[in-house]
């Protein structure tokens, strides 16, 4: 966050004596007696000139001030659905300071018309928890996404990023609420506007017309809603506004078959892109049985102050959830939940503070004490430490081959190794000897630490401190065959100094190793004596009846890491059509779909799945 961390605080149902929805902290209601579906359609739809406008669009974006009980939302959906010139995608994006939880939120919408309730229905099954930041959400078989920014919008319009084409005005009234009505939150909607980007609401008073029209909209009052004499439409001024994109698909290719190449090939096949992942080997050349036996976890961090590496974390667990929910079921993470075990007392201590100070929800992150501790893990442990329910198990060779194998994907079996920028804008891939491999508009450099290596030997390496200090590390994990039938512990992952996670396919993982300043990596005794010193620090002797029983075998590997441990995930200055995303050091699944969608965001000019100020802090300049 910018500034000081602060809690994110729900809103409380409540209704009047008409059993309108209103709120206690503004003393106001969410909508007019006369219902919120019918003023959606005649102030914010029709006000935007919508469906029209939309119709033959490949994207559409609009742009909400203020979610509450989503009834606008869904109006827009509604409208959107049924129109057969409907735009191939909608994009909304919208803010909340003080969320709704989901039963909360269902009491609302069990009122709503028949033809509405399969459309809450899906809504409530992808609601995220009340944590702050940035939520996607995606709906109708990926083509309509819901992007909720949620925190105090005078600090999450400025961390907004998109290319707004209709905006939906609609805030508490000014006097109660004036923050939703400022000059400062006009002029942040007029950053984020299209070309030709309109604005409506059912607010018609003077200053919040003057206000905008000093933002740079062109004002006027028509009839307005129910018991409203007038409401307020607005276009922006001609020579305003950022042009949308063509739209077009794009030849893109990505060097690098692993986590990271994977993770954003899907994400940009989704859009409809052809995609070329250029790798020496991939992933679907391994034998089933060898991808089967590695697994890897998905689990958040955690800093009193909620940091960078916590919030990025955050979203990308949630990225990853949704993104890899429908792969086949060898490539779908489980959603096992992983205890971060407290390592001592004070450790303890200070997970229980931070957890006061931030005040997520349960269901997100708890503490449990070692008693509940042992009954989660099926084991038993000396603390307690915290829960994280929506941590993910995932088989890394499984998903990264379930992920090159979706539609408009090629994979090319060579190392590229120089890139070349033609007259034309594209990106030529070439060989050892200078030979063309391919061409591309877009070009991603997820190869890790290969990466500087290849913008070197291309002539293209700047002084880029973050790159300069870009550090390989080495590492191994180890494997233990577990008996089929075997009581099979920890139930959940187990993360600590080292971590442990729960059999799999006959096989058991415990990790790891960071080795830097080594000219190869090996999986070799040496390492798993680490790892086995490691777990027993803090996991009682004969805990994991698999550990050290035999003798384990291993999988070694390089990761590529920055000094801060942020991964870099950057268009390339200078370069147009270049970007790089690597140093994900031991966060590759954690940062992977994140990765994708964001880059697809940023050739799209879609709603951005990040904030702003996360963005620049994992650029490359």
């Amino acid at each position: 966050m910018s500034g000081p961390y602060e809690v994110l605080e729900p809103a409380v149902w409540s209704e009047d004596a008409r059993g309108v929805p209103r709120s206690a902290r503004y003393g106001d209601i969410y909508h007019g007696a006369a219902g919120a579906l019918a003023q959606a359609r005649h102030v914010f739809l029709q006000g935007n000139g919508l469906p029209a406008r939309w119709r033959g669009r490949a994207a559409f974006t609009l742009c909400e001030t203020g979610f509450g009980l989503g009834q606008n939302f869904l109006a827009a959906w509604q409208a959107w659905q049924d129109d057969p010139r409907r735009s191939q995608h909608l994009h909304y994006l919208a803010f909340e300071a003080h969320p709704f939880s989901l039963d909360d939120l269902r009491r609302c919408w069990r009122r709503l018309p028949d033809a509405l309730q399969p459309l809450a229905d899906a809504l409530a099954a992808a609601w995220p928890p009340l944590l702050p930041g940035v939520h996607r959400l995606d709906l109708a078989d990926g083509r309509l996404s819901l992007t909720l920014l949620f925190g105090d919008v005078r600090r999450t319009a400025r961390q907004a990023q998109a290319c707004v084409d209709a905006f939906l005005l609609d805030g508490f009234a000014p006097r109660v609420n004036p923050d939703m009505w400022s000059p400062a939150l006009f002029g942040q909607l007029r950053r984020l506007a299209a070309v030709g980007a309109t604005a409506a609401s059912w607010c018609a008073a003077g200053q919040v017309r003057r206000d905008l029209r000093d933002a740079g909209f062109l004002v006027s009052r028509v009839p307005g809603f129910a018991d409203k004499r007038d409401m307020t439409v607005a276009v922006l001024r001609p020579g305003l506004g950022t042009p949308p994109p063509s739209g077009q698909p794009q030849r893109i290719a990505i060097v690098g078959g692993g986590v990271a190449g994977a993770g954003i090939a899907q994400a940009l096949a989704l859009r409809g892109h052809a995609i070329e992942v250029w790798a020496p080997a991939c992933a679907l050349d391994v034998p089933r049985a060898f991808r089967q036996r590695g697994a890897a976890a998905l689990v958040p961090a955690l800093s009193p102050d909620d940091d960078t590496r916590s919030r990025l974390s955050r979203v990308g667990l949630q990225r990853a959830r949704a993104r890899w929910r429908d792969l086949p079921a060898d490539a779908h993470p489980e959603a096992c939940g992983a205890l971060v075990c407290a390592q001592d007392d004070a450790q303890a201590h200070a997970q229980q503070r931070a957890l006061a100070r931030l005040r997520f929800p349960a269901g997100w992150v708890q503490w449990l004490d070692a008693a509940q501790a042992s009954a989660r893990a099926g084991l038993g442990l000396a603390r307690g430490g915290l829960w994280f329910a929506q941590a993910l198990r995932v088989c890394p060779g499984e998903l990264v081959a379930a992920l090159l194998s979706g539609d408009g994907i090629v994979r090319r079996a060579a190392r590229v190794e120089r890139l070349r920028a033609l007259p034309s804008g594209a990106w030529q891939l070439l060989d050892a000897q200078g030979g063309e491999l391919g061409q591309a508009d877009q070009l991603v450099l997820a190869n890790a630490r290969h990466a500087p290596a290849l913008l070197a030997a291309s002539g293209l390496l700047s002084d880029w401190p973050v790159l300069a200090g870009l550090t390989p590390l080495a590492g191994q994990v180890s494997l233990y065959p577990v008996p089929d039938g075997a009581d099979t512990v920890p139930r959940c992952v187990l993360s600590g100094k080292g971590y442990c996670l729960p059999p799999r396919h006959g096989w058991a993982v415990a990790g790891s190793t960071y080795r830097p300043h080594v000219a190869e990596s090996v999986a070799d005794a040496a390492g798993h004596q680490d790892i086995l010193a490691q777990l027993g620090r803090w996991l009682p002797d004969g805990a994991l009846p698999w550990l050290g029983r035999a003798a384990p075998d291993g999988w070694a590997g390089w990761r590529a890491a920055t000094r801060d441990h942020l991964p870099v995930i950057d268009a390339v200055p200078r370069h147009p059509g270049l970007w790089l995303a690597c140093a994900y050091g031991s966060r590759g699944l954690t940062w992977s779909a994140l990765a994708g969608d964001l880059i697809a965001a940023r050739l799209a000019a879609e709603p951005w799945p990040i904030e702003r100020e996360l963005q620049r802090r994992i650029r490359l300049r």
